[in-house]
């Protein structure tokens, strides 16, 4: 199974879900981005263009790339996985130092896109003491199925959660059921 990586803002392309995935013995495509100098609607399309290309079978995003995940599992019917997902990027981005309004506005034009996602290809992992993202309450509302997971002493960082041992326990219900 080949499969997309989106790291976080201000993450890299070799985070904790890339090297649980890796060490479950996937193939992972995963790309350093630039959150800052890249416009999130060409982030939205070189994502895309790599899950096609690549002819990826799912989408694991954490943080940021968890926004990304959720719209490419929309526009691709693929599972994807959602690691403490910033579903408001419009709102956490600037609290973090982000400055782009025009970035701003194409988060706020992209979010509409969450509308299309299909529960059944969606699974999440929560820290219940994530630091970063207070709007958990609002992706249990729309991605809270029996794939919806709370690790809670899990922090932001998906280094403080055992994402190869949940991979592993977990893998076939996020990438064989419900697609």
């Amino acid at each position: 199974m080949k499969i997309l990586n989106i790291h976080g803002y201000q993450g890299n392309a070799a985070n904790s879900a890339y090297e649980a995935l890796r060490e479950c013995g996937f193939d992972i495509i995963s790309l350093q981005i630039d959150y800052d100098r890249t416009s999130p609607e060409y982030v939205m399309q070189l994502m895309n263009s790599q899950f096609t290309n690549n002819f990826c079978n799912a989408v694991v995003g954490t943080s940021l790339g968890g926004f990304y995940a959720a719209l490419i599992s929309a526009k691709n019917e693929c599972p994807c996985v959602l690691i403490n997902p910033c579903l408001m990027p419009f709102l956490h981005l600037p609290r973090l130092g982000y400055m782009s309004d025009d970035g701003v506005m194409e988060y706020i034009r992209l979010f509409s896109g969450l509308a299309d996602v299909d529960i059944n290809h969606v699974s999440t992992i929560i820290g219940g003491q994530d630091e970063l993202i207070d709007t958990h309450d609002f992706t249990r509302q729309i991605f809270q199925n029996e794939r919806y997971i709370v690790v809670p002493d899990g922090k932001h960082s998906g280094a403080t959660m055992p994402l190869k041992d949940i991979f592993k326990d977990h893998i076939d219900v996020f990438f064989d059921e419900g697609v």
